[in-house]
């Protein structure tokens, strides 16, 4: 799962959640509003966040030969965001996502891998741009969300790929107590490791408080609202690496999905802010290298890294959201 999908996806899911709130008189039903403007919203417009992982071992080999383990020493993120929305009626949205990650790895034992030369410490700027065209429909009777999506990515070097997604949702339900959507997200991409995605979401509010929160493939969160302005959530999100390096006048991309477990804190502060503050346990099924003209599947280089402790702070600023009092 590359990181167009993981920016996008939850897009997808909540296009229009910073302007029902403004237009009472759209066809979207209030049941459904009440959804997507959340005082703790799914895709937040201004974030910015820091990742820190403690050191971890990882086992590796290039072109199918082990190489020696090695350690990664330090391993440190920041991620900047924004959703930003041009065009906005009853029927279609005009928006734009941009997303910028700098990635920064420290090895014990040098390696050629990240560099042109031996070294143990590298850096790393990602950095994507999207288009997105969302359209309101009905299909069976059911609330229906259309979008799709051009973008491109590239590192402080060079633009690399142009990338398209098409994603279809159904609100199936919709009230106070639950709501689940179904829907597919085709990506365009030939690099992409699932092509056809099916998607999921339920959100459904128990009377002891507890609510669960599920976005399939991307998260599985009990959360509770806490304190008189914040949630505690538990459970697992999945997040992902990927940058390009450039070896021999050839351009590569380093891709890793991670599944981070844990507790999540968020606090709103009021004025459209929120802060978010993460920790537990991130486990990698395995990270690698590969020629960008080529898929995901067809590796120079595999590493299964061991599980680690992560944390993340962030916060959001959301000028599209409706102000909460204290």
């Amino acid at each position: 799962m590359n990181n167009f999908r993981k920016a996008l996806v939850p897009l997808a899911f909540f296009p229009f959640k910073n302007i029902v709130s403004a237009q009472k008189r759209d066809s979207i039903p209030q049941k459904v509003v009440a959804f997507v403007t959340d005082k703790f919203p799914q895709a937040r417009d201004l974030n910015i966040e820091y990742t820190q992982v403690t050191p971890y071992n990882y086992s590796s080999a290039f072109q199918g030969a082990d190489l020696p383990d090695n350690k990664v020493k330090n391993f440190s993120q920041i991620n900047a965001n924004a959703n930003i929305y041009f065009i906005k009626n009853r029927k279609w949205m005009l928006s734009t996502a941009l997303n910028y990650r700098y990635t920064s790895v420290e090895t014990e034992n040098p390696s050629s891998l990240f560099s042109n030369e031996n070294s143990n410490k590298a850096d790393f700027h990602y950095h994507s741009e999207a288009l997105n065209f969302t359209y309101f429909s009905k299909l069976f009777n059911k609330i229906a969300i259309y979008s799709a999506t051009a973008s491109v990515d590239g590192s402080d070097q060079h633009f690399e790929r142009i990338r398209g997604m098409v994603t279809g949702n159904i609100v199936l339900k919709a009230n106070a107590k639950t709501k689940m959507t179904v829907g597919l997200a085709v990506m365009i991409d030939p690099s992409t490791q699932v092509p056809v995605i099916p998607i999921f979401t339920y959100e459904h509010k128990f009377d002891n408080g507890w609510v669960a929160d599920i976005i399939l493939p991307q998260k599985l969160l009990l959360r509770k609202d806490v304190f008189s302005n914040g949630r505690i959530s538990l459970g697992s999100e999945i997040s992902n690496t990927s940058f390009y390096l450039y070896q021999a006048n050839k351009t590569y991309e380093f891709r890793q999905l991670a599944i981070n477990s844990g507790v999540i804190y968020e606090h709103n502060l009021g004025s459209n802010f929120i802060g978010t503050f993460k920790t537990g346990i991130r486990a990698v099924p395995n990270a690698r290298i590969f020629d960008k003209e080529e898929s995901f599947k067809d590796y120079i280089f595999e590493a299964k890294p061991k599980p680690s402790f992560y944390f993340n702070v962030g916060v959001s600023y959301n000028p599209f959201g409706k102000p909460r009092k204290k």
